[in-house]
């Protein structure tokens, strides 16, 4: 049964975009959310959180779009598909396991592990990587401090903290990132995709996945306006590293995952079934993802 969409007051479908508050997700969707180019019939608007909320969030079918963790998707997938298109993925790099100088893999192994949620992709790829590991959830903008002031002896950084990590003069245990790309033909790191529901119907479905994709587009061609708006998302970081971290995961990937990014998805949750993090019964083979050429 096909879910129709309240309206707004010229009639436009109102359809709310979850995304979690940092720059690579605000830059993605800044032009559709402001009317920077003409999207007919619809009304999009941003509704931020982090990414373990929308994680749940998406478990209900609360929003019509939303990001969430590549590892959360089985879990959804009855109600969601994926876009081909808004993908976070780590080329050679991505989320990263640290510390203060000077302490060892076994000694970050014996403690607990301040990580950003069970149902994050980091959190597959650090048991992927370090097998079972005794962790605590803590949400992401308080790992390097409780990292810096004793509480936890390591832990796994995501958003910006893959580039602010530096500036606490924190070391690096194992970049997943890095790790991922070893272990397969060198294909991207799968972090975070956007998934439409299914229940607005196949025309939606499609109209929202194409406007998604030329917000992206429209932000890589026309960046400076699109950065500034989302260095508001990046917790005080300055105007050089908001752009890196930007570009890290906005890129003509984003535009279209390519064959080599959907098989990572594939192999991703495969991995993640042998493990039993994931659902045994998700056919990750069968994975449709909507805008795919």
């Amino acid at each position: 049964m096909v879910v129709e969409l309240p309206l707004d007051e010229e009639g436009n479908k109102i359809v709310r975009i979850g995304h979690s508050p940092d720059p690579d997700d605000a830059f993605m969707f800044h032009a559709m959310t402001t009317n920077a180019f003409p999207t007919p019939g619809y009304n999009f608007v941003h509704e931020l959180q982090d990414i373990e909320t929308l994680n749940h969030r998406a478990m209900n079918q609360d929003l019509e779009v939303s990001a969430v963790s590549i590892h959360a998707y089985p879990d959804i997938s009855e109600h969601y598909a994926l876009m081909n298109c808004g993908a976070s993925m780590g080329e050679g790099y991505g989320p990263m396991i640290v510390c203060k100088s000077g302490i060892t893999e076994e000694e970050a192994r014996q403690n607990p592990i301040a990580v950003p949620g069970l149902k994050t992709s980091a959190y597959l790829g650090l048991r992927l990587a370090w097998g079972d590991c005794e962790v605590a959830v803590v949400p992401f903008d308080e790992i390097i401090p409780r990292i810096l002031d004793g509480t936890y002896v390591s832990g796994l950084i995501i958003h910006e903290g893959q580039l602010t990590y530096v500036d606490h003069d924190l070391d690096v245990l194992i970049d997943l990132g890095k790790w991922w790309n070893a272990k397969t033909p060198n294909w991207p790191m799968p972090l975070g995709g956007n998934v439409v529901r299914k229940d607005l119907g196949e025309e939606v479905m499609q109209d929202i996945t194409n406007y998604t994709k030329m917000s992206i587009e429209y932000a890589l061609k026309s960046p400076d306006e699109a950065l500034e708006f989302a260095k508001a998302w990046g917790r005080g970081i300055d105007d050089d590293t908001n752009r890196k971290f930007v570009g890290m995961y906005v890129n003509d990937r984003t535009i279209d995952y390519r064959q080599e990014g959907r098989d990572s998805i594939r192999l991703f949750i495969k991995e993640g079934q042998d493990i039993g993090l994931i659902r045994t019964d998700f056919d990750a083979g069968a994975m449709r993802f909507i805008g795919e050429p």
